[in-house]
């Protein structure tokens, strides 16, 4: 499951509430502005209370600004992963 996972978390088979929670992880990083009552509903929708919401989001926050910093200083990626951002394969 993990490398369906790894490969793309849309096909791996996951269950409602865990698509939920990455597709609402994916919106906030790439458009962080397009979030709304919507998004939150729908997670609401999938079983979430206020706190699993907030768990969610200042997860994916902190990943998103700690990547920014990584990005910011120039850190080098890490070696066992390629250009797209995957375990290399060996």
């Amino acid at each position: 499951m993990v490398d369906r996972f790894a490969d793309d978390w849309r096909l791996a088979g996951l269950d409602g509430q865990t698509v939920a929670l990455l597709e609402f992880a994916e919106r906030l990083t790439t458009a962080p502005k397009g979030i709304g009552a919507a998004d939150i509903a729908n997670l609401r929708d999938h079983g979430l209370d206020d706190a699993g919401i907030s768990s969610c989001v200042q997860v994916v926050s902190y990943f998103n600004y700690i990547n920014r910093i990584a990005e910011g200083l120039g850190v080098a990626d890490e070696d066992w992963i390629d250009d797209d951002g995957k375990k290399k394969l060996v």
